[in-house]
This record gives C-alpha cells, sequence and structure tokens, in this order.
C-alpha cells in the first residue's frame, strides 16, 4: 500500500456474520460515502473479502454502491477490481455470491455484478457501465440515467436483476431466504428445510387448471403454489422473458429448483432471453447440489428470423448443455405439450432426466397435430385435414406412446404430482455420478 493510500480510509469493510443458518462474509462498498468513488485499496479489500469466503467454505455476501473508479488512482483503481473480478471467479460453483445494488454502481465496478450467482437491486439503484452522456454521444438519442440501467429496466430488459426490493434491509431478509435453500459450499447439500405439510398431501385442485381448450393459458405459478411445500416459491428474474419461471421451493422439505414453461406468456415457447434464463437457472442449482423439477408445456421455440439471425441455435444451445451437464436429481413433469426441439432441451430422458412423469394430458410429440396435417397432407381438403387432425391427436397427442419408447417414466393422475415428485425426490437421494476428467467443458456462452 502507498503513502497516498494509507491517508485515504477505504470505502471497503468485511465481517464474518449470520444470515439465517448459515455464516457468510458480508463486505461493504461505498455504503456511507455521499459520492462512493472507489480506489485501488477498495477493490483489493473485496478481494480478500471473497478470497476469505472461498477459503472457508461459507458464502459471501456484498452490498455495493459505487460512482465508478478514482480516476487520480489510475490504472491502480481498475487493476483492483480486475482482481476481485479474478476472485469471483474463483468463488463461482464453489460459495453461493450474492450482490445488493443500494445506489449507483457505473463503470468498471458495474461488470462484477454480471459474476455474482444473485443480484438484487433497490429501487432507487442504477447500473450501467456507460452513462447517459456517452450513450448519447456516440448515439444520437439522448436518454436518462433511469431508463438507461434503472432497476425496473434490469429486472425487465436485461435480466441482471433477480429480485427489486424496497431497502438492504428486505434485500438481506431476501438473501436470508435464498440461502436457505442453498448449501454453504459445494461440498455439502442443502439442509433439510421444517414444514408440516404432508408428503402425501392430494393435490386435488390440479386438474381443474388446465385450460379446456388447447389454444388457454393459465399461470404456472398455481400450479407450482399447490404443489410445493406451505405454497411457497420463491421466483428469481421474474420480470425477465416471463415464458419461463424459474425459482426455489421445497418437496418434503427438501429444497429444490424449479423451471417451468409459462403459456401466459408467449404460449411458454423459448426464446433467446428464456435459454438464457433457464441454463443459467439450471446451471447454479447443479452447482450447488440442489435437485431440479422441470415443469413442461411449450409448443417449441419461438419462431422469427429476427431470432434466428440473433443466434437462436447457439442461445437456445446453453439451456441443453446445463440440462446435460447437470449431475443433481432431475425429475420432469409434462403438463400438457412438449414438443419437438422444446422437448429436448426441456430436460427429456435422453438429456439424463431421472424420472419423467407426465398428466393424462400430456401431449409428446415431434408438433402439433394442425402443424403435421399440413405437412403430410398439404393438398388436403379443409374436411379431410379435420378428419386427420382428429386422427392424429387420437394416436400421437397422448403421452402413451412416448412410455412406450421410454420417453416417459410414468403417467400420474394430477392429484397425485406432489406425493409422486416427493418420492421420486428421496428415491434420488443417493444419486451420484462421477465427473469426467477433463480441466472444464466449452459451455455456449
Amino acid at each position: 500500500m502507498t503513502d497516498t493510500e494509507a491517508e485515504t480510509p477505504s470505502l471497503t469493510t468485511f465481517r464474518q456474520t449470520r444470515l439465517g443458518e448459515h455464516r457468510v462474509v458480508l463486505a461493504s462498498t461505498g455504503a456511507n460515502a455521499a459520492e462512493p468513488v472507489l480506489r485501488a485499496v477498495d477493490g483489493r479489500r473485496l478481494s480478500s473479502a471473497i478470497r476469505q469466503a472461498n477459503d472457508q467454505r461459507i458464502p459471501f455476501v456484498l452490498t455495493l454502491r459505487s460512482t465508478g473508479v478514482d480516476v487520480e488512482d489510475g490504472i491502480g483503481a481498475a487493476a483492483g477490481w480486475a482482481g476481485a473480478a479474478r476472485e469471483l471467479v474463483q468463488a463461482s460453483g464453489v460459495v453461493p455470491t450474492v450482490a445488493i445494488v443500494s445506489g449507483p454502481v457505473v463503470s468498471g465496478p458495474a461488470l462484477l455484478l454480471g459474476l455474482f450467482d444473485i443480484v438484487i437491486l433497490t429501487n432507487d439503484s442504477y447500473v450501467y457501465v456507460n452513462g447517459p452522456r456517452n450513450v448519447e454521444t456516440y448515439t444520437g438519442v439522448p436518454i436518462s440515467g433511469i431508463e438507461l440501467g434503472g432497476a425496473s429496466t434490469h429486472l425487465r430488459s436485461t435480466g441482471l436483476a433477480s429480485m427489486l426490493v424496497d431497502d438492504v434491509d428486505e434485500a438481506l431478509a431476501i438473501t436470508e431466504d435464498i440461502l436457505a435453500h442453498l448449501p454453504g459450499s459445494v461440498d455439502h447439500l442443502p439442509q433439510v428445510m421444517e414444514t408440516s405439510d404432508p408428503d402425501d398431501r392430494p393435490c386435488s385442485g390440479l386438474g381443474a387448471l388446465l385450460p379446456t381448450t388447447p389454444a388457454g393459458s393459465y399461470d404456472v405459478r398455481d400450479v407450482i403454489a399447490e404443489v410445493v411445500d406451505d405454497g411457497h416459491f420463491l421466483e428469481l428474474r421474474a420480470g425477465w422473458s416471463p415464458n419461463l419461471v424459474t425459482g426455489f421451493a421445497a418437496l418434503g422439505g427438501i429444497p429444490v429448483g424449479i423451471v417451468a414453461n409459462q403459456t401466459q406468456s408467449l404460449a411458454g415457447s423459448i426464446d433467446i432471453p428464456a435459454a438464457q434464463k433457464g441454463g443459467r437457472f439450471v446451471a447454479m442449482c447443479d452447482a450447488f447440489n440442489v435437485p431440479l423439477i422441470t415443469m413442461v408445456d411449450t409448443s417449441g421455440f419461438l419462431p422469427g428470423k429476427d431470432l434466428e439471425w440473433r443466434g437462436m441455435i447457439r442461445h437456445g444451445a446453453q439451456m441443453a448443455f446445463a440440462y446435460a451437464r447437470a449431475t443433481v436429481p432431475r425429475i420432469g413433469l409434462i403438463l400438457r405439450k412438449s414438443y419437438g426441439g422444446a422437448y429436448i432441451v426441456m430436460d427429456s430422458v435422453k438429456m439424463g432426466n431421472d424420472l419423467m412423469l407426465a398428466w393424462p394430458s400430456a401431449e409428446v410429440a415431434v408438433m402439433g397435430a394442425k402443424g403435421a396435417v399440413e405437412i403430410l397432407h398439404r393438398t388436403s381438403s379443409p374436411e379431410e385435414r379435420a378428419t386427420l387432425e382428429a386422427g392424429y391427436e387420437a394416436q400421437y397427442l397422448t403421452p402413451y406412446p412416448a412410455a412406450e419408447r421410454s420417453s416417459i417414466t410414468g403417467v400420474i393422475d394430477p392429484s397425485d404430482t406432489r406425493r409422486e415428485l416427493v418420492a421420486g425426490l428421496r428415491m434420488l437421494s443417493s444419486k451420484r455420478e462421477r465427473l469426467p476428467g477433463r480441466r472444464h467443458d466449452n459451455s455456449p456462452l
């Protein structure tokens, strides 16, 4: 440390404390400063905090405010934050990391947020790498700081925000709830959660949730709430890519990660943000030994030339990669539709799924009846097509052909869903897979 650095107190502090059942390293950067400009010493102290959490195998939680790095510190300030970034990468998949943004975070420090497992923003925070002035200079388009990088922008448009809260106290309470579903490190399993909800509780209301028409929609969160312990579902990134729902819950006291198609948005189709959202969440659950429950109701990938040009193939592979790599217990439940490429990436049996269940309403096929008839019988009259569609539905759009080919493990009554899922989790509790002997894989980022 230079003499100049010694004269200026660091804006970064850290200590060990408890959040619920977990001992954590809790760091704070720029919390009490009116203009929290961060220096090289702050980067080094943050690196030390992350390293301590990683070495002791306990979660790392950071509250962050920063108007950028100190220009007078020169490249040393940037180097300090580069070191913090490297420590975060070293901790990735080893200990859970949570960032709480309680004000501005701009320039270099903003990039760190993309390395955290969970990012919680207060409603008055804003985050961006290049500010409104730079954006207007280079693009000619005037924009406000809130519009560019406000909390709601990161909840809806960028996917950075796992949740929005009013203040740091609420963020810490949410962090405690999140960490309750995770182990302290990769070396452990999540702790069993207390519940009085019976394992075999019938879900009598589930059968009535599905619409009577194939094109009808419903809120898949109602299905989740009916099935999980005490109806408690902790949804993450709810505002981003709402066509896919992700979050934590428990079944029979066992913490689980849930991935579900949401038919209320884009009919549950998978687009680029959904593939990124699902892939990232699956990877996090797999890293921290959290079993996965996948609820499927989707007609496939969303069509469109813009999506194809933006890399639907490459981005869609992210979710497929995450599922195929996952070694945690994996249970799927087909609620209604599971078609084509979406069938593959939504944790199909051949992707390594351990137990694939289906309701009697499930349709497992390459595509729906209308699309299949239009391809196979394009010269037929409308009346003939209607007859052919009915025959296709009766023959193929049931779960039983898929079950005969071992693509479905079992067809269950909706009212038995909770009992079957809990039984499956208990059966798979001893699952262990030997990881391949390689330095690391090459994820399609």
